[in-house]
């Protein structure tokens, strides 16, 4: 009877000490009648420019010279020549806590709370007056996130894109390790000077529909690990479970 009653303590402590799968899937189903398949992916709006970001401008025309007086740095020189973060940020334009750029010839130029888009409309219209067939190229460099807490490779990431939406930044973060709690995800955003942190669910699919699945530059992402995490196991533990109750049983039998 004693042993019998050991056998099913070790067993009910290990198994209650597992990860249940419905902790660690993405996108769950709220019921089994549940059989939704597409989802209204809300529209990337584009992202409007702030204060501290960097920006990549270059002027190009027939006129080598010519470019080589609008752009920081001469038109050999361009954004693919070399992919480190240090030259980017030497070859790209600041804004100030005003919302300008300072650029050669043109002067100060007001970037703060327009698109990519709507900026190179306004650098066109002013090139325009000193250079005919102009081409202005406009990017964003500063779009880096970060991604912290319980992921395979916690880190800051840069991105060389136009968007990135959550489940493609923690893939990039190597994907959430079991022990990472799903359903208290934690989004850290700053807007318009003040810090706010949005709590999201990774399991639930209305996260697909949600105005936090697209990333915004500086973003940052925590996942807390889950109560418990010292005492669960990842996988089973099938070899421990019978080498235990094997000894527990051998000692028992040798005391009697």
């Amino acid at each position: 009877m004693k042993n019998y009653f050991l056998y099913s303590t070790i067993v009910l402590l290990l198994f209650s000490s597992c990860i249940s799968q419905r902790r660690v899937k993405y996108l769950q189903d709220t019921s089994k009648q549940d059989t939704t398949t597409s989802f209204q992916i809300p529209y990337s709006k584009a992202y409007k420019i702030q204060a501290g970001d960097n920006l990549y401008i270059r002027i190009v025309s027939l006129d080598e010279k010519t470019n080589n007086v609008f752009n920081l740095t001469p038109s050999n020189n361009n954004m693919t020549s070399s992919g480190n973060d240090a030259s980017l940020y030497i070859t790209s334009y600041t804004v100030d806590v005003n919302g300008y750029i300072m650029m050669p010839i043109l002067g100060n130029v007001y970037v703060k709370d327009k698109s990519l888009d709507q900026i190179k409309t306004v650098l066109q219209e002013s090139v325009n007056e000193y250079l005919n067939g102009s081409t202005v190229i406009v990017k964003l460099v500063s779009f880096n996130f970060t991604v912290l807490g319980e992921v395979r490779k916690p880190g800051r990431f840069p991105v060389f894109q136009d968007k990135i939406n959550l489940f493609e930044a923690i893939g990039l973060a190597g994907d959430l390790t079991p022990f990472g709690n799903r359903r208290n995800v934690k989004l850290i955003r700053e807007n318009n000077g003040k810090t706010f942190v949005y709590v999201l669910s990774l399991t639930d699919k209305k996260v697909l529909e949600s105005e936090f699945y697209y990333l915004k530059p500086n973003d940052i992402i925590y996942i807390e690990p889950m109560k418990g995490k010292v005492w669960a196991f990842e996988a089973f533990p099938y070899t421990l479970i019978f080498s235990t109750i094997t000894t527990t049983l051998l000692i028992l039998n040798f005391i009697k």
